[in-house]
């Protein structure tokens, strides 16, 4: 069963219209009312984007992120998503020099599982990930971001800069994603 996390993101409805479309089950959250001991039930998770930075909020998504690592499961982390994975492994986020908002192409320059070739994407946001771990590869880019897609090495857990949900190419990533 997937979990989606709504961290507050606008766009939220977006997935769960999308996946309800597909047919995918799941079931949604918000972190300050998740019950930590409940990740168990889960084999997937999906961490939305958000509206605001809130340390109870970063907290719980850092410890689903650390769960799905240990135990090998299926994470998808969008915008506020890839940034916390980043963070919670020690890379870093940076204010954008310019709020990011609209339609962009992005170049897939290592093989995934979940992305095409080349994809247009929706962008939204004013922070972004300025460095990534060790163990974190970056598998695409735009002009305006270094890191578009990241993978957690050798495992099904992936970072999107980008809002999936709202795009065409987005979709056929999530449902990819799904899929795995």
């Amino acid at each position: 069963m997937l979990l989606v996390v709504d961290n507050g993101s606008i766009y939220t409805k977006n997935l769960i219209d999308f996946l309800n479309e597909k047919s995918i089950s799941f079931e949604i959250q918000i972190p300050q009312l998740l019950k930590l001991n409940s990740l168990e039930n889960y084999d997937s998770f999906i961490l939305s984007g958000r509206r605001k930075n809130e340390k109870k909020i970063n907290e719980i998504n850092s410890k689903i992120i650390t769960f799905s690592i240990q135990n090998d499961l299926k994470l998808l982390g969008i915008c506020y998503g890839a940034e916390i994975l980043a963070l919670t492994l020690g890379g870093t986020i940076k204010k954008s020099n310019t709020l990011q908002k609209g339609y962009e192409k992005i170049h897939i320059f290592k093989n995934d599982f979940i992305s095409n070739e080349n994809m247009t994407v929706f962008e939204s946001h004013g922070f972004e990930i300025s460095k990534i771990p060790n163990l974190l590869i970056s598998l695409a880019k735009s002009n305006n971001c270094e890191y578009e897609i990241i993978q957690y090495e050798k495992k099904p857990i992936f970072g999107t800069q980008f809002h999936p949900e709202m795009s065409k190419d987005g979709h056929s990533l999530i449902e990819k994603f799904c899929s795995l």
